[in-house]
């Protein structure tokens, strides 16, 4: 291979010879039809994105394979987040459902609608652990907990891939953002990650590791610097960790420009210099900027770069190309009977209603005004997405169906057994106010038996570059509520959001509350399915709900310290003056239309083997007259280490059905692996001594009991 065709496989472009959706990044010049088919012919692209159609993937692919000197094959990729043409809830909504396997399923379903529109490769999943709400890239992750966060992104890489990624239905998955992008520091997209590299290792790193152990060959470098050292020239990161201690045999791939972007940061004084470090460091592919192609070539001639790395990150790429099984089959996925045949399907769209269903959390029910009767009440559907089209994707989904999109007026008129019974008025805008919007939704009110109150965040407020100041409901919305709740009537808020929201005033004193994030394709049947009552509502938060803004970053394995506020008295204690430390919705809450309640913590032994097992279990009970499904959650708390541990960790899930009445003991099994800690040392190690575990429906409560984690042969105690 001559250096310039070298280059070429290092190289990534934005497809602008196929496209049928509004750019999403920003602004590139402009390159024609013809001038893409000429670089391919030269052999200056290895890939080319969000691009989609059979025949024009297949004639870029000739031009690849018949046309360049050594016929290597593209790949095509794609920002495919949560969905294709039929989309799924946001991956924050998603996370809600507790439950890998439904991740795993929509995973699989969005690959197969993507590799029939020929796509080999999706950015995703997202990886992040977010801890501040204000960052708007929140909604494309798992949330705020690591352990989590690390099922899901296994689950949602064995999904993307299936069974082979040779298969004409797989894609390869890129878990992202390498790393520790959800850290910015304030919620700021784009800004410094300021941790300790136990908290890299501890919190961030985990879902990476979990996403290439179920096989994932790429990753994605972040925008973000980390101790000072953008992600994309981190040669720590990107090389000792990754490639060195992981044994990564994948590549990596740049963000959008993120290696020219060194040169903002400080770190590379010009193109050059940032081509230099970001391949040196182990980026192998670089994205849009042009920087490797303009660049390599002579940094090699010039004795500036070896070689030798250079050839090392053509190998990656040309193995991950082969492991795609592009070189047998150039032209797999770009089938013209599966572009027709494999699009929303009945399974995928009965699929996205059960994902959506199973995406929202009841965070409140007072009186038990949820479900409502599908006759006999007149409902008064007031606020901007109630007959809404527009923004019930979410962020990230630049190839949805929009013509086959069911919103919330159309899923309740479906439901209800009279349609006249169902009044619609928008009352606001999102962000500004309607002229009489106010005077015509307290009209409605006043006509109507119960009020859903349908606001939130647009699709626009969520995702990159949306971090917000104040995460509240818009002040024209919250003041829109103000104004219904004053009639007097019931009211239910339903949430769409992309983040935790800050609920205030007649939101949060609302009769009922129901998360509902952006919930995708069947947005309106899965609502109807659950305020009717055909389903019961089984999320939990995947993120902790503040009392305010101002507590971020805000989340619920923190510290302990040594001023908590454990009674009324606030003097000299941990704690804001206006608010208590503690969140309005804890990670991990959520209601169900049942009445359910906890046994004690039991454990089966008191003390604990070093290579031993120990049965942590309790009896959950249906109290109510509901059938519900249960989520009850392990938690673990070390309560003496050599460095300061959370005061709860999630270990454990459990997904348990309960007929009205019926009770169900729950088992989790802990090694001492379980209780592992990152270290001083930077190892991932358990420390004998006396461990608090809960069996609990969230994070905050449940009752706990203890065990004592003994030391092994030639373990020493580290505390009393």
């Amino acid at each position: 291979m001559t250096l310039e065709e070298k280059a070429g496989q290092l190289s990534i472009y934005s497809d602008q010879t196929r496209f049928d959706y509004q750019r999403i990044n920003p602004a590139s010049d402009a390159v024609t039809r013809e001038q893409t088919l000429d670089l391919i012919a030269k052999g200056r692209i290895t890939a080319l994105f969000n691009g989609i159609g059979v025949a024009g993937g297949r004639e870029l692919q000739k031009t690849a394979v018949e046309r360049s000197r050594l016929g290597i094959p593209l790949i095509f990729a794609g920002d495919i987040i949560h969905g294709m043409r039929t989309v799924f809830p946001i991956p924050l909504g998603e996370a809600a459902s507790f439950d890998p396997d439904l991740a795993m399923r929509t995973a699989r379903a969005s690959a197969v609608e993507m590799s029939a529109l020929g796509i080999h490769w999706t950015f995703a999943p997202v990886v992040d652990i977010a801890r501040d709400e204000r960052w708007g890239r929140v909604a494309e992750a798992a949330g705020e907990d690591t352990y989590l966060g690390s099922l899901l992104a296994a689950a949602r890489v064995r999904g993307f891939q299936g069974s082979s990624l040779k298969n004409d239905d797989s894609v390869l998955a890129c878990p992202k953002h390498f790393a520790a992008y959800g850290g910015v520091m304030g919620g700021m997209e784009y800004s410094d990650v300021d941790i300790p590299e136990t908290t890299l290792r501890q919190v961030h790193l985990p879902p990476f590791q979990a996403a290439f152990e179920a096989g994932a060959l790429s990753t994605m470098s972040s925008f973000n610097t980390i101790a000072g050292v953008p992600s994309t020239g981190n040669h720590h990161l990107l090389t000792d960790i990754l490639r060195g201690e992981w044994k990564f045999r994948g590549l990596v791939v740049s963000d959008y420009t993120s290696d020219e972007e060194l040169i903002a940061h400080g770190y590379a004084a010009d193109g050059p210099d940032a081509a230099r470090k970001a391949i040196t460091a182990g980026c192998d592919i670089s994205m849009q900027s042009d920087f490797y192609n303009k660049y390599l070539p002579d940094l090699v001639r010039s004795g500036a770069l070896d070689v030798a790395v250079v050839d090392e990150a053509v190998r990656r790429v040309l193995y991950v190309k082969k492991m795609l099984g592009l070189f047998e089959n150039p032209y797999r996925s770009l089938n013209e009977e599966r572009e027709k045949r494999d699009i929303r399907t009945p399974a995928t769209v009965a699929l996205a209603r059960e994902s959506a269903r199973r995406s929202v959390v009841l965070l409140k029910n007072e009186k038990s005004l949820l479900p409502l009767p599908k006759s006999g009440k007149k409902i008064a559907l007031i606020g901007p997405f109630g007959a809404d089209r527009d923004h019930l994707f979410g962020p990230w989904t630049i190839f949805p169906d929009r013509t086959a999109v069911v919103s919330l007026e159309q899923g309740l008129r479906a439901a209800l057994s009279d349609s006249s019974l169902l009044t619609v008025v928008a009352g606001s805008g999102i962000e500004e106010p309607l002229a009489g919007g106010i005077d015509a939704a307290v009209a409605a009110a006043k006509s109507a038996d119960v009020v859903v109150l349908a606001i939130g965040e647009g699709a626009n407020m969520s995702g990159e570059a949306q971090a917000r100041v104040e995460i509240v409901v818009p002040p024209p919305q919250q003041a829109l509520a103000e104004a219904v709740a004053a009639v007097g009537k019931p009211v239910v808020v339903l949430l769409r959001h992309g983040r935790a929201l800050a609920l205030t005033g007649a939101v949060r004193n609302a009769d009922a509350i129901m998360a509902t994030w952006f919930l995708g394709s069947e947005t309106g049947h899965a609502m109807a399915d659950l305020l009717f009552g055909d389903a019961s509502p089984s999320g939990r938060l995947p993120v902790s709900f503040p009392q305010a803004s101002g507590q971020e970053p805000f989340f619920y394995d923190h510290g302990p310290t040594g001023r908590a506020q454990t009674s009324d008295d606030a003097s000299f204690k941990s704690r804001y003056r206006e608010v208590t430390n503690e969140a309005l919705y804890p990670f991990g809450y959520g209601l169900t239309y049942g009445s359910v309640s906890y046994g004690a913590t039991a454990v089966d032994m008191p003390e604990l083997s070093w290579d031993g097992t120990v049965t942590v279990s309790a009896v959950i009970a249906n109290t109510g007259k509901r059938a519900i499904h249960e989520v009850a959650q392990l938690y673990i708390c070390d309560t003496v280490a050599s460095l300061t541990q959370p005061v709860r960790v999630l270990k454990g899930i459990r997904h348990i059905d309960l007929a009205p009445g019926e009770s169900k003991t729950v088992t989790f099994t802990l090694s001492r692996h379980d209780l592992a800690f990152v270290n001083a040392s930077l190892k991932w190690e358990a420390e004998p001594g006396l461990f608090k575990v809960w069996v609990a429906p969230s994070s905050t409560a449940g009752t706990f009991a203890q065990f004592r984690l003994l030391p092994g042969i030639g373990i020493k105690p580290k505390r009393v």
